[in-house]
């Protein structure tokens, strides 16, 4: 279908280029009702045998391959034979006044008819070599947005190759420390966790997620970090607006809500981490804090769940998000907000 598509606009564009070069020959002759030179039909020809042999051998074969010079004499070559076809005794020639020649290019003089010829033959030269020029740049352009759409969607796909992994070790990691402790909860977060695995292997391999499924993840996520947690009273999820009918890009937030917890736990074993989602008509915002514990965070060790985000954010939301990280009084947050 696209090759079709192609073939088509690009005779459409041959069409009008011969449509406007016919009425700029034809239109003074009908408009001024003056009778056609005999050699006019001729020229027309001629300009079309010289647009495509330009265009369909000279071009391809010489100019595409760097062989500059022998296009140039090639070109020139063949405007001078079709000049002196033309400006031969072959077809009669009534004089015209100064009007006419430059309309026409006919002269009584030789010099005069010859230059006026030569020019005549450069114009299709002209037109078959811009819009080769420009075809094949759009065709190379064209090449090149499918290579970057193909090097985006890999390098998406790569990033969340990382993310899955990354998550599994440590929500593992919570579901041991219960198993450590034989809670009764460990089975409810085995559940959990099957969950939040259901939604990664059957809904996160999209492009796009509803947004509804997406918080709804990270409920179970939230859930099954407070089984684990021995105090949980001040870990908050906060969720303002309707998520339904949005969609969004899968697995942007987890990775700062991991951090949250990772890093959120004071020497007493208390965990403070608060997470809030305010969703609008167009944009999603979404705030995570949490105090820094015993395992202080390290700016030039930001984890691969972490940078894994980033760059995420900015293939999928170049020029679409807004993302904050700070540190200040003790508290780590961090402020995204996406144009939906």
């Amino acid at each position: 279908m696209h090759f079709k598509k192609k073939y088509i606009q690009q005779f459409l564009i041959h069409l009008f280029t011969w449509i406007s070069l016919f009425f700029l020959i034809f239109f003074p002759f009908v408009y001024e009702s003056r009778e056609f030179p005999p050699d006019l039909i001729v020229r027309f020809l001629l300009a079309g045998v010289l647009f495509y042999v330009n265009y369909f051998l000279l071009i391809p074969f010489l100019l595409l391959k760097k062989r500059n010079w022998y296009f140039a004499i090639s070109c020139l070559l063949l405007v001078l034979m079709c000049t002196f076809f033309l400006s031969s005794d072959f077809f009669p020639k009534p004089p015209l006044n100064f009007h006419e020649k430059l309309r026409v290019g006919p002269s009584n003089n030789g010099v005069e008819r010859g230059v006026i010829t030569f020019l005549f033959f450069s114009i299709p030269i002209a037109l078959s070599l811009g819009l080769r020029i420009y075809l094949e740049w759009k065709k190379n352009e064209d090449i090149r947005k499918i290579i970057e759409t193909q090097k985006v969607n890999s390098e998406l796909q790569f990033l969340k190759a990382q993310l899955n992994p990354h998550f599994l070790f440590n929500s593992l990691n919570a579901i041991y420390s219960l198993s450590v402790k034989k809670s009764p909860d460990t089975s409810d977060a085995i559940i959990d966790l099957s969950e939040l695995m259901r939604y990664m292997l059957y809904e996160a391999d999209k492009d796009t997620v509803p947004l509804y499924k997406e918080i709804e993840y990270i409920k179970y996520y939230v859930q099954l970090q407070r089984l684990r947690l021995s105090n949980s009273e001040n870990v908050t999820l906060k969720i303002s607006g309707d998520e339904k009918g949005k969609k969004i890009a899968p697995l942007l937030f987890i990775s700062f809500i991991e951090n949250a917890f990772k890093y959120g736990t004071d020497y007493n074993g208390k965990t403070s981490v608060k997470i809030l989602f305010l969703i609008k008509e167009d944009s999603v915002h979404f705030h995570v804090e949490n105090k820094i514990g015993v395992f202080k965070k390290k700016e030039e060790n930001s984890g691969v769940g972490l940078e894994n985000i980033k760059n995420r954010l900015k293939i999928v939301y170049p020029s679409s998000h807004k993302l904050l990280i700070e540190i200040k009084e003790g508290i780590y947050s961090v402020d995204l907000t996406i144009k939906l």
